[in-house]
């Protein structure tokens, strides 16, 4: 019988996670299907409780249901526990376990792919949300001095001492950011709009920019405002979807696939949606 996965948000349609995974399944001869779940704002309990009673096997969480799904699931592994946010949910004797592979995802990426290095890197982190509570320790365990920015201080205040007692995390307010920085990584959803975080042009001068975000054409609205502002270099997060896809399927699975190449034929618009997806 063909194991059922799918990717839940709001909005969903976008989605590459069903071409990934194909693409992983295909790889390691793993009969698996993987579906996109659009679930209503306020409704994802119902969407993931429904999957599962169906005989889903497993959902990978996206925008914006990180920290709903890591109070819905049963259990947590250490990641996710840290984090505060779920993006993969695994079945574990019948019972849901939330998992974090966001963390491990980027990391992957900035280092492995891109050969950006991080340790005693001055790195700055902008936004507190779901997506960048899953990166915040990763980053910081990699031998980032990490900072954390967003509109709200208090937020990243929160964030910052919550992971007080694993890290030493500087937290500061978008208004109060200066220059001086290694790597800058956007972990708001500004560029999904197309908008730009409100940093002063100093902030991305000489430093390496990512957005955690992507665009299969062009560029981000974020990697673009850095290229224009003296960024050394800027990625989109294309490579931490791939990565942390793998993860994912990893946890589901028990094999993790090889990720070389993936990037590049999704850019070229080779990987193709499994013939059994939902």
């Amino acid at each position: 019988m063909t194991d059922r996965y799918a990717v839940v948000g709001n909005p969903v349609s976008h989605s590459l996670s069903p071409r990934i995974h194909a693409r992983f399944a295909a790889a390691t001869r793993q009969d698996i299907s993987y579906g996109k779940l659009q679930a209503p704002t306020s409704g994802f309990a119902a969407a993931a409780e429904r999957f599962f009673a169906d005989g889903g096997c497993g959902l990978n969480v996206t925008l914006p249901f990180k920290t709903e799904a890591w109070r819905w699931v049963a259990s947590h592994d250490e990641a996710a526990g840290i984090a505060g946010a779920v993006n993969t949910v695994v079945l574990q004797g019948g019972a849901t376990q939330g998992c974090n592979t966001d963390g491990s995802g980027l990391v992957a990426d900035l280092a492995g792919n891109l050969g950006w290095p991080l340790g005693d890197a001055r790195v700055l982190l902008l936004g507190a949300g779901g997506a960048a509570q899953g990166v915040v320790l990763p980053l910081a365990k990699a031998g980032a001095a990490l900072t954390i920015a967003n509109r709200t201080r208090q937020k990243a205040e929160h964030l910052a001492e919550r992971l007080d007692a694993f890290a030493t995390i500087h937290a500061c307010g978008l208004d109060e950011v200066g220059g001086g920085w290694d790597l800058i990584v956007n972990a708001t959803s500004a560029s999904v709009g197309g908008n730009v975080v409100p940093l002063v042009p100093q902030a991305v001068a000489g430093a390496r920019c990512y957005d955690m975000f992507y665009a299969l054409e062009g560029a981000t609205a974020f990697c673009r405002w850095a290229r224009t502002h003296g960024a050394l270099a800027a990625a989109d997060g294309l490579g931490m979807l791939v990565e942390q896809a793998a993860d994912a399927f990893a946890l589901w699975r028990g094999v993790r696939p090889s990720t070389v190449g993936v990037v590049d034929a999704l850019r070229r618009g080779d990987c193709r949606a499994a013939a059994n997806q939902p």
